[in-house]
């Protein structure tokens, strides 16, 4: 059986073709072949040159390590941290007259707290006789031993309300 010219020439121009673009993409991978090549001898030449295997038990020790050591920079941390809470962070004081006619505003309720609004309440009276100084403790804003003055109060008062700053 004869096959016809053109179905011929259709079948020899399609091979053609197809041979054409395979030899296009023989030549595109070769050309990738050799980027990769040149990027793993990049990546592994040198003098010190390790196989990929001890170099990422390197870095798992490595990050054991570092792991390690955020766990004690957490736990210094936690520490500076309920220290900080016992230390003076609020502070109140209130100027007044005990006197009504008499005097100036030399007396004073100073109120000391942590973070907790616990501490300390020093009440200063000034008369013409001498100063004489009080202190008095508190615990969560109040005091449970001593009665309070209406001065102490204000000063415990304006030290809670103080908002603690951040450094």
């Amino acid at each position: 059986m004869l096959i016809p010219n053109n179905i011929l020439q259709i079948i020899v121009f399609s091979g053609a073709f197809l041979a054409l673009i395979s030899f296009i993409l023989v030549i595109f991978a070769l050309v990738r072949q050799r980027k990769i090549r040149k990027n793993l001898e990049t990546l592994f030449s040198g003098k010190q040159a390790q196989d990929l295997e001890a170099i990422l038990l390197a870095q798992t020790k490595e990050i054991c390590q570092l792991d390690k050591e955020i766990q004690e920079l957490f736990e210094i941390s936690n520490k500076i941290h309920d220290l900080a809470q016992k230390s003076i962070h609020k502070v109140g004081i209130i100027r007044f007259n005990p006197f009504k006619d008499i005097g100036g505003d030399q007396s004073f309720a100073l109120a000391l707290l942590d973070g907790k609004n616990s501490g300390i309440v020093i009440s200063s009276l000034h008369t013409r006789e001498g100063t004489r100084i009080y202190s008095k403790p508190v615990i969560k804003g109040e005091s449970e031993k001593y009665t309070l003055t209406e001065e102490e109060k204000q000063a415990i008062k304006a030290a809670v309300a103080t908002k603690p700053t951040k450094v």
